[in-house]
């Protein structure tokens, strides 16, 4: 099945471009020129097979513009973290003009599971969106060596600490039956250190455990991300319990947990 992307650009020939670029790598995009239409694109594909004969698709990626004509990019981004179900949950790889790294930074604070500053090379792009799609359809990886308990049925394994549950091949995190937010990356991060449990790892290390991460040179990032792991998991995320960081050094997932 051809994997399907939805581009929200408001620059038609930039948007063309990039369509047959891709194409060529066997996705098929569509072109959403603003926020408006982008956002209305995404709830049409929430919809039942049947209720509208306007529904399409769910994208696997929606790539988004920061700077679009009706709306700012971090506010469509933030829409579309709050939409219910799988739309809230659809891998996001945000394009950005502006040389403020601020920006970024709040775009992945935001959910946006990566970024990409203009003018880009469509090879880059390329391979960004396959390693979003790589983190975000992977399944469980091998069994931990250290820390918390193992536990499934049917080959699908879990990591259990406490109340925190990590359900590696449905994706999923809960802490005592309550789902956590995460994005696709903040779920490969978290499993990566828990996987690695009572270790100290530095921001290097984590982000090399995390397979598909090479162009990332945004060190700053992690600590975003790291950021919306606590924000999700921890019940006081300005104090820590399960991820804590390590002054100078990194960040250790606490192999004993409440």
């Amino acid at each position: 099945m051809t994997p399907s992307l939805l581009m929200i650009e408001d620059d038609v020939r930039l948007a063309r471009m990039v369509a047959e670029y891709l194409g060529q790598s066997g996705y098929a995009v569509s072109h959403a020129p603003d926020a408006a239409q982008g956002l209305a694109a995404l709830r049409g594909a929430g919809e039942q097979p049947g209720t509208s004969s306007h529904a399409q698709a769910m994208p696997a990626l929606v790539i988004l513009d920061l700077m679009l004509p009706d709306m700012d990019g971090l506010e469509v981004c933030r829409r579309i973290r709050a939409l219910p179900g799988a739309l809230g949950r659809v891998p996001l790889l945000m394009l950005t003009a502006k040389g403020d790294p601020m920006d970024r930074i709040i775009g992945l604070e935001m959910g946006a599971d990566d970024y990409l500053p203009k003018p880009f090379e469509p090879r880059e792009l390329l391979a960004r969106i396959r390693a979003v799609l790589r983190r975000h359809g992977e399944g469980s990886g091998p069994s931990p060596s250290v820390g918390g308990s193992v536990a499934g049925t049917g080959g699908q394994p879990r990591l259990r600490f406490g109340a925190l549950d990590i359900d590696r091949d449905a994706r999923i995190v809960t802490i005592g039956g309550q789902a956590c937010d995460l994005t696709s990356y903040q779920f490969d991060l978290l499993v990566a250190m828990a996987e690695r449990a009572g270790r100290v790892l530095t921001r290097d290390q984590i982000m090399e455990a995390v397979r598909g991460r090479e162009l990332e040179a945004f060190d700053r990032s992690i600590d975003v991300h790291m950021g919306r792991i606590r924000a999700a998991i921890e019940s006081d995320p300005k104090h820590p319990r399960r991820i804590l960081t390590v002054r100078g050094v990194g960040y250790v997932f606490a192999k004993q947990q409440d």
